[in-house]
């Protein structure tokens, strides 16, 4: 198959594990495509490496964030390497202030950024591998794929889900309050992102259920780097072994602010078990309880975003890929830098750092 270009590596999202990647190929001596490679003199088979993101501007999955998600309630933004997130207004949408950032970065280091682009499959040739969208095909001697998760959110099923007759949203669809004044909400989840939204969704509701499939566990510590951390070594171990990861987020445990504080203390943060069932007014527990609901929060995570990779066939019998750190031990020219460990800020730039490392082992750089 004759593709559209020809580069040396291919990294699809610019997301933070993507401009992390990104930013190490640079300082590896990767001219920024194999166009500048031709020009600069360099051998025909690249030197170059591009960027696919299907984002219609800079800022990764921040960019979609609802506009209440201030930068004070982010767990943390961590810096982006060679350059300092600094101290913006922590009143500010989380959404605006990372996409500027990530923008001002691109720009910085002049990553060949190529959007929107929808990356669609990569597929194995003897030499190279192919991306392809729908309309441009890159033939890359490697590929690193930094999609993340959030465009995969995940839906849980329960029975009668579909005769719910009142309103169903995810996370990924919450853009604020107004659709949920005067109702009766049920908020799904036991993470960071339930807690933010049933906090911030209950004094406009007429009143508000929380359920989660565990109970929550508190931590009396203010978020940190090396609690971070532990979560990613948690997500890791289980690649390792080749099972799905479970998402960085859903290990970690919950920082009690003083804003959970007085969540717990007014009632709002009272965590109920799961329901049943699902029932076309409401849902309905084991013993037979019910509750009427008008509208379903799921606040239930997402899955990695990795559909482009189907062609590979990469899952193993345990329903996962199995990784050697970034690298997929099956097809060693992938590195995944939005899977598993390093979905998350905290991962994410080692991952890139890492995934290239190895890269310029493979490609005699």
């Amino acid at each position: 198959m004759k593709a559209d270009h020809e580069v040396d590596v291919a990294v699809i999202g610019a997301g933070q594990a993507g401009l992390s990647a990104a930013y190490h190929l640079r300082r590896a001596g990767f001219a920024n495509d194999s166009a500048k490679a031709h020009s600069a003199g360099t051998s025909a088979s690249g030197g170059g490496f591009v960027v696919l993101d299907h984002g219609k501007r800079p800022g990764g999955a921040w960019q979609y964030r609802w506009p209440s998600l201030v930068v004070e309630k982010v767990h943390g933004i961590y810096d982006l390497p060679g350059m300092s997130f600094g101290t913006p207004d922590p009143k500010l949408p989380a959404a605006e202030v990372v996409s500027e950032y990530f923008g001002r970065f691109e720009r910085t280091y002049d990553l060949p950024v190529h959007r929107p682009v929808d990356v669609l499959s990569v597929s194995g040739e003897e030499d190279r591998l192919v991306v392809a969208s729908a309309t441009e095909t890159w033939a890359a001697r490697a590929v690193i794929s930094a999609t993340g998760t959030w465009d995969r959110p995940f839906w849980p099923y329960y029975p009668g889900q579909e005769t719910f007759r009142g309103r169903q949203l995810h996370t990924a669809d919450y853009t604020g309050v107004g659709d949920f004044r005067g109702k009766r909400v049920l908020v799904v989840g036991g993470g960071s992102s339930a807690i933010q939204l049933l906090l911030e969704v209950a004094p406009f509701a007429r009143s508000t259920r929380w359920v989660t499939r565990r109970p929550p566990v508190w931590r009396d510590e203010p978020f940190s780097e090396d609690w971070g951390r532990e979560a990613v070594a948690r997500v890791e171990r289980r690649v390792r072994e080749g099972l799905p990861p479970e998402s960085v987020v859903s290990v970690t445990d919950l920082a009690v602010t003083p804003e959970v504080r007085a969540g717990r203390d007014a009632g709002i943060l009272d965590r109920h078990p799961m329901f049943e069932r699902i029932t076309p007014d409401g849902v309905e527990w084991a013993d037979g309880t019910a509750e009427p609901v008008d509208v379903i929060l799921w606040a239930t995570g997402f899955r990695a975003a990795i559909d482009h990779l189907a062609p590979l066939r990469l899952r193993g019998p345990g329903g996962g890929i199995r990784m050697d750190g970034t690298r997929v031990v099956a097809e060693p020219r992938l590195h995944l830098v939005g899977y598993g460990p390093s979905a998350s800020t905290v991962g994410a730039n080692r991952a890139g750092r890492a995934a290239v490392t190895e890269l310029r082992r493979l490609l005699g750089r």
